[in-house]
């Protein structure tokens, strides 16, 4: 397991670079055709942007390396800052004790995902299908279809988009992507739980044949994929300060096609959180260099939806160069 772990490394290494030349490309292309793209305003918003997808893509780059996927990471996002909000705003709850349950929430639904996919033996493509609409219906259930409102700046518990959000101009939900990705990337290779990751995405059969309880760990994975989508909830409240019910479609792939990018391949075994750190950003490149040619919301997912095409097709040419 440890030989294939390493190869899977070194045909990532081969690729490692392909990520930030395109980063850096599409930078350049939209501080020559966008409007103030280069500008330290345009920066923070980039930084601020990457923040959800950020969180996203640190859970589901887990999942992707075991070969599986997780498509109700947004919707878990927006359903769990929805409860947060329910719990701040209608039952009476103290900010702190709210923030507290919305990664919670994430958990929760993390953890069904791994029973259903370790379990139940459904396939993850259609187990996290299910969860997607599943708490798509719940937030707007447990909310009454009623947008939920968390405190700005100014207000009682201002401090929340302080804390969170930006302090005094600097977007200090960089501080906490950082440390995000610090954990993310240690847990994966420097701890069991990621050595496990690897070996099950490249010879899930091998490792259960070691004795390792493959269905334990994979619903340890997806547990942690929800976690990490939970807190994206905190970070798209604070981004956002109103949260409609019934939304969250589409976030997903906003994260997927970041770690794709990455590196992380979708068939299983390759991946690291640098390169999904790498691809989150040119997600929120993307996405903010659109806004600043003034292309429309159709437009942006258009184009969002022809990168993640992309993403895709640039991970089947991966592995099969990998494979000669």
């Amino acid at each position: 397991m440890e030989h294939e772990n390493k190869v899977g490394r070194k045909r990532f290494n081969s690729q490692m670079l392909l990520a930030p030349a395109a980063l850096v490309i599409l930078y350049v292309f939209f501080s020559i055709f966008g409007r103030n793209f280069w500008s330290v305003y345009t920066a923070k918003t980039i930084l601020e942007a990457s923040y959800c997808i950020g969180f996203m893509a640190f859970g589901v780059t887990f999942v992707i390396i075991t070969g599986g996927i997780d498509l109700s990471i947004g919707t878990v996002m927006i359903c769990s800052a929805m409860v947060g909000g329910v719990a701040y705003t209608r039952w009476g709850w103290p900010l702190g004790w709210a923030l507290t349950i919305i990664p919670l929430v994430g958990l929760v639904f993390g953890v069904g995902n791994g029973l259903m996919v370790a379990k139940l033996k459904l396939p993850p493509f259609i187990a996290t299908l299910g969860t997607m609409l599943v708490s798509q219906g719940f937030g707007a259930i447990v909310s009454n279809v009623q947008s939920q409102n968390f405190p700005t700046v100014g207000t009682e518990n201002g401090w929340f988009k302080t804390m969170f959000y930006r302090y005094n101009q600097f977007p200090i939900g960089a501080a906490y992507l950082l440390a995000a990705f610090l954990i993310a990337m240690f847990v994966l290779n420097k701890t069991r739980f990621g050595r496990y990751t690897y070996a099950i995405g490249s010879n899930e059969e091998a490792v259960r044949l070691s004795g390792v309880s493959v269905d334990r760990w994979k619903i340890l994975i997806y547990a942690l994929c929800g976690l990490f989508a939970g807190a994206a909830g905190i970070f798209f409240a604070s981004t956002y300060t109103t949260i409609l019910p019934g939304t969250g479609n589409g976030q997903e792939l906003n994260a997927i096609a970041g770690v794709v990018i990455g590196g992380t391949s979708m068939s299983g075994g390759i991946g690291t959180m640098t390169g999904t750190l790498i691809g989150a950003f040119l997600m929120s490149v993307l996405k903010t260099g659109l806004m600043s040619m003034g292309l429309q919301g159709h437009f942006q997912t258009f184009f969002i939806g022809f990168v993640v095409i992309l993403a895709v097709l640039l991970d089947i040419y991966r592995s099969r160069k990998s494979k000669k």
